[in-house]
């Protein structure tokens, strides 16, 4: 990944110096880009005419949870920025959910929503996901409706007024009417095992085409319900035969996609809510911040910490009375300590500092309150320190953050964290603030698991399964997902105790695999 990030590195870097920055604020979306301040606006726009029209479609309430909620996206200057970001050419764009500040990483160029693999569509399926996971969150949904419905509304076009949905993914044309790679017997099961390409692309596919469906068809909305239900209930039985027979919908399916025309919706724009977009150029000291920022939010490992470091102290130099800069350096200080295997042990006390001065820059920053309390419960792990007091003064500012804004969700992980780092039983207040974060992002599977550990200690077996089945269900990090399904099917078997050791095993890394 070192190459990788030299790369974009001095990709990211050029284009910051090139041209205007801009950063647009709605209510779904923060949203960075050099391009126009109206070319941001109007691309701004259409994410929250986007994520309005689904709400309508699907009848769900507006989202309560707040700023914390928003997907932040870096508009990139191309499709290649964003593969080199990635570390696959191939990538048109990426999305990384986190509690507080989840992102998404696209190029300045896409396709117009005809049906093609472009940037809006990988954007589109992926907020989709983001929107399922934080309006629909106490049901466990099978991996076929997680992605068909990511892929149903991935396609969405705009034509003049209208946001239209229902076109059909182009990009899987070949697998669409392929119904004997994925037969709707292991389609619609929960577990449906280890996938090859060839069969990863089936459970896309035909879980679009059996949205598709059953979503456009009155009889089929209330069966999918049905089946929902059922898969949540916890009884024994056979919730696909609430769809139909197997043999009979893979001829029905197989049918219904091969029509010249499927039915769509479309939604006047006009008449969609979508509130206040502010926009707003770029100081010199954040433009120049930017390509650090970027980084630091795509995620570091061993090998591409200190080249990010690099760059983030190396922008930050100019502008240290800047909490913007500041506060992106002391995330870069923090996340080197972490993960540089040859860490010097002045690394925490390096981020508290940039930490300090983004506080003195802007005294109500939650970021930087709540690194300052990490960098301190950071050096005091490392130290190994056991003073009480020591450590209650380092969970101040993680209590200090979350009196500036309450719906925030890091300062309460963090605070819940350092009692496991310090090696002490979290207190009922640190589970509780956990629970809270976890109702506020659970889009985060880092902190589902958290929950789910939470639960169980608290002998709610039925609430750590509804945290615990979305990542072990979850096609696109398989090794997570191995682990999340050994907790479940402890849980299932009634053994909440074994469910609970069995979480004392580090749980993997989110990945792509």
């Amino acid at each position: 990944m070192r190459f990788i990030v030299g790369a974009t590195i001095a990709l990211l870097s050029s284009t910051a110096a090139q041209a205007d920055w801009y950063r647009a604020s709605s209510k779904h979306f923060v949203v960075y880009s050099d391009d126009s301040e109206r070319d941001v606006r109007d691309y701004t726009t259409q994410l929250e005419q986007f994520d309005q029209a689904i709400r309508r479609w699907h009848v769900a309430p507006e989202n309560p949870r707040g700023e914390s909620a928003r997907v932040t996206v870096f508009v990139l200057p191309d499709q290649a920025a964003v593969g080199k970001l990635a570390g696959r050419s191939s990538v048109a764009g990426f999305y990384r959910p986190s509690a507080g500040e989840s992102v998404a990483f696209a190029p300045r160029a896409g396709t117009d929503g005809s049906g093609d693999l472009g940037a809006r569509a990988v954007l589109f399926h992926e907020y989709a996901h983001h929107w399922m996971l934080t309006n629909w969150t106490d049901a466990a949904l099978p991996p076929w409706f997680v992605e068909g419905f990511a892929e149903l509304h991935a396609t969405a076009m705009f034509r003049g007024n209208k946001i239209i949905f229902g076109a059909v993914p182009l990009y899987r044309r070949y697998s669409i009417g392929q119904m004997n790679a994925m037969p709707m017997d292991r389609l619609l099961k929960f577990d449906v095992g280890k996938l090859d390409p060839i069969e990863t692309d089936a459970l896309y596919s035909h879980g679009w085409a059996l949205t598709h469906y059953l979503t456009f068809d009155p009889v089929g909305r209330k069966q999918l319900a049905a089946y929902i239900g059922a898969l949540n209930s916890g009884k024994a039985g056979n919730p696909a035969k609430l769809i139909g027979d197997g043999r009979t919908m893979d001829m029905q399916l197989s049918q219904y996609v091969r029509r010249k025309q499927l039915p769509s919706a479309a939604f006047d724009v006009d008449t969609l809510a979508i509130g206040t977009i502010d926009v707003r150029k770029l100081s010199a000291a954040e433009a120049a911040t930017v390509p650090a920022m970027i980084l630091s939010k795509r995620g570091v490992n061993a090998g591409s910490a200190s080249k990010a470091l690099d760059l983030a102290r190396r922008v930050a130099a100019p502008y240290p009375a800047d909490a913007f800069a500041q506060n992106e350096l002391a995330e870069a200080e923090f996340d080197a300590c972490n993960v540089e295997k040859k860490a010097d042990a002045g690394c925490f006390t390096r981020a508290e500092a940039a930490a300090d001065r983004a506080i003195a820059a802007d005294p109500r920053s939650v970021h930087a309150l709540t690194y300052k309390g990490m960098a301190q419960v950071g050096a005091l792990e490392k130290a190994k320190v056991t003073d009480a007091a020591r450590w209650k003064a380092a969970r101040q500012w993680f209590l200090t953050a979350n009196k500036v804004d309450t719906e925030a969700p890091q300062p309460l992980i963090a605070y819940y964290d350092s009692f496991v780092d310090a090696g002490e039983p979290a207190t009922k207040n640190a589970q509780a603030g956990l629970l809270y974060a976890y109702a506020l992002a659970p889009y985060d599977s880092d902190l589902r698991i958290k929950a789910t550990r939470v639960y169980l200690m608290q002998g709610n077996v039925a609430a750590a399964r509804v945290a615990i089945s979305p990542i072990a269900y979850n096609i696109e990090s398989r090794t997570r997902a191995d682990y999340a399904k050994k907790t479940l099917a402890m849980i299932d078997t009634g053994d909440a105790k074994a469910a609970l050791a069995s979480m004392d095993e580090k749980p993997p890394a989110e990945s792509d695999d």
